[in-house]
């Protein structure tokens, strides 16, 4: 099926387009060169912190807790895991709430601002993330990522891969669905959006977990597009 009739592109951001074990690495060396924390895998500190945002996210789903943003999920896996390696009594209140910031300030892929500012020239751009309205507005301030609009999990009190994230975006954009199309560099995300009409788009990014990745090394589907790249589906798009 043609996709000349493309007009909106929504993308997933945490791993799609922001490196959030990088960065959280990074910031976490810093932050034990600053305050002489010796000892930590800062890889590992992050792939542990990551681990809780599944969980966290699924007490809300099953509604087992209610509506909770995600900046609370992350500050309460925060805590569990400065006890679990050893930094608890390092860190203070203010360090740990710098700490929950570090996603707010994730550092993109190298292609993801080049692929978007292309993209932007063609069609209207905006993530539909787990991320609040706050954080993904940090991020693309930060990295310079050129968002037309942003749609978080807040817009719709719900996470993916709920159905209320991708119809509500289809509803609130008042376009039908196959005008819009889902990016990401999870399978299951875009499974979700195709199963309401999305078009879709796949980038391959198999290194987000590094060593606890355990799917997502290449596309499963046979999606709309399928790149390595963001740059690649501007490529395929013909930006």
């Amino acid at each position: 099926m043609s996709l000349d009739n493309v007009k909106v592109l929504l993308f997933d951001t945490f791993g799609t387009l922001a490196d959030w074990r990088g960065s959280v690495t990074r910031r976490g060396e810093r932050l034990a060169a600053e305050k002489s924390i010796d000892g930590v895998d800062w890889d590992a500190f992050a792939r542990a912190w990551r681990a809780g945002y599944a969980p966290g996210m699924a007490k809300v789903k099953s509604g087992e807790r209610s509506w909770t943003p995600i900046d609370v999920i992350h500050r309460e896996r925060l805590d569990e895991i400065a006890i679990d390696f050893g930094i608890a009594d390092a860190l203070n209140e203010a360090d740990r709430q710098t700490m929950n910031l570090w996603w707010h300030q994730l550092d993109p892929w190298p292609d993801t601002v080049p692929g978007l500012t292309r993209l932007k020239t063609k069609f209207l751009i905006s993530p539909l993330s787990n991320g609040t309205l706050v954080l993904l507005s940090a991020m693309a301030k930060r990295a310079g990522m050129p968002w037309d609009f942003i749609l978080s999990s807040e817009t719709f009190k719900s996470y993916k891969r709920e159905p209320a994230v991708y119809l509500g975006a289809i509803e609130l954009l008042g376009l039908e669905p196959a005008e819009i199309m889902m990016t990401a560099a999870h399978n299951d995300d875009l499974e979700a959006a195709r199963s309401h009409g999305m078009r879709t788009a796949y980038i391959n990014r198999p290194y987000e977990y590094g060593a606890d990745q355990t799917k997502d090394f290449q596309a499963d589907e046979k999606w709309d597009i399928i790149g390595e790249t963001t740059e690649d589906i501007a490529t395929a798009l013909g930006v």
